[in-house]
């Protein structure tokens, strides 16, 4: 690489772009990006216009297509990396070996193996580390090193709490390199979360010299209350009055204060509150969620009210229409009793402001749920970086994310813009309302 030359990646099962977001941070252009859902993969054409996004199936993609339909062409590629679908090796599921969303790691292995990068990192949730689904990881491991490819055994586990994010969320990652080149290491905690004494509302001392894991409060305090703007029942955005920001609330509002942010420069306006459309909640719910106490859930709707000085439990995705659509629990506000708005779900998953969600709330608590922390990916991405013996260049070139229609798609129009020929995703059926 020149002095001029950012190291180049592709992410597979792209899905919004928090992969891709915090590889960009860490100083990694993302040339390509693989997603198979129209809605979704239009969200990350949006936000990453100046790259490539392909609205195809892994299973139905090459490498060849891959390098062909952007910028790569024969270049060789400095990392692959991406997350196979999970739900089949999920906690929080039968951990079924033979659901077919299994075989989708396989396909990962082979546009790796095909596009031949130097280094790959797989995520993945824990689940995939139990029972038989560790011979699946097994057999992942035991191909890349048949094939090339050295691995960092014992796939570690990860919380992005550790790693400055304000959500207690645990995955999985894989890394590996080709054959003669240095294997990363996987990157060391960056922050504390708080940690509660018994029956006490007190943070424990921090250890180790770190710096304390931004909470709640610091992620999305500074928010103006949804309730106060009649126009969010109608929309998804408004202009509004901050509050005072945290310093974590700070370089969302304004990435570029912080010093290790190498992502291109996005223009926007930051005295706009996106992705904040209100949900409808009965009178009942509501005086229902105001008895809640923080850091308890709702008997009812098993809704979780999140704590102030605490950490956001797991954001969850729910699961995809042609899997029922089911709607995940949302976390229920710590001062209002109403569930959470994306762009706050964004803040506790350390999104940016200028990153946009599609306008419908199921699609946008989706898209976050199913993605990995940007500033979690990063510090996997700045590992990567270091093997690679590079140094990050902070980019000068801003870009105005103009193409609004690309949030407010339907499924039909998100497969005619993507020139889709069949249903990329079957059709929703079955939806379990929010309370």
């Amino acid at each position: 690489m020149t002095e001029h030359q950012r190291p180049i990646a592709v992410d597979l099962f792209a899905g919004a772009g928090g992969m891709t977001l915090g590889f960009e941070q860490a100083g990694f252009d993302v040339l390509a990006a693989v997603e198979l859902d129209p809605i979704h993969a239009s969200v990350h054409e949006y936000n990453f216009p100046f790259w490539t996004t392909i609205c195809r199936s892994v299973t139905e993609t090459s490498a060849r297509e891959i390098r062909m339909r952007s910028p790569i062409g024969d270049r060789d590629i400095d990392v692959v990396f991406g997350g196979p679908p999970c739900q089949g090796f999920s906690l929080m599921g039968k951990r079924d070996f033979s659901d077919d969303r299994n075989s989708l790691v396989f396909n990962f292995l082979r546009l790796v193996l095909d596009l031949q990068p130097k280094f790959f990192v797989m995520e993945n949730v824990r689940g995939i580390t139990i029972g038989k689904q560790k011979k699946i990881l097994q057999t992942i491991i035991n191909e890349f090193k048949a094939n090339g490819y050295q691995v960092r055994e014992n796939p570690q586990v990860l919380n992005a709490a550790n790693y400055g994010v304000p959500q207690n969320r645990h995955r999985l990652f894989l890394l590996g390199c080709r054959q003669g080149l240095n294997l990363p290491n996987y990157p060391q905690p960056t922050s504390n979360p708080p940690l509660k004494k018994p029956g006490c509302a007190a943070n424990m001392p921090q250890i180790n010299g770190l710096p304390p894991t931004p909470t709640v409060a610091d992620a999305i305090g500074d928010i103006p209350e949804v309730d106060y703007y009649p126009e969010l029942e109608l929309q998804d955005w408004v202009v509004a009055n901050y509050g005072q920001p945290s310093q974590y609330a700070s370089k969302l509002r304004n990435p570029a204060l912080a010093a290790d942010n190498y992502a291109y420069g996005r223009i926007y306006n930051p005295a706009l509150l996106t992705c904040s459309r209100r949900t409808k909640h009965t009178p009942q719910t509501i005086a229902r969620f105001a008895t809640i106490i923080p850091g308890k859930s709702d008997l009812i709707s098993h809704f979780h009210r999140l704590e102030l000085n605490s950490l956001c439990i797991t954001l969850r995705a729910g699961t995809a229409s042609n899997r029922g659509a089911f709607t995940s629990p949302r976390p229920i506000h710590p001062i209002t009793p109403r569930c959470i708005t994306v762009r706050e779900a964004a803040r506790l998953h350390s999104y940016p402001d200028w990153f946009m969600f599609h306008a419908t709330k199921w699609h946008g608590f989706r898209q976050i749920g199913n993605s990995v922390p940007p500033l979690l990916a990063q510090a996997i991405a700045q590992m990567i970086l270091q093997a690679l013996g590079a140094a990050p260049i902070k980019p000068q070139q801003q870009f105005n994310l103009v193409q609004t229609e690309l949030l407010q798609f339907k499924m039909s129009q998100a497969e005619k813009y993507h020139r889709l020929e069949t249903r990329a995703i079957a059709r929703r059926t079955t939806s379990k309302p929010i309370a």
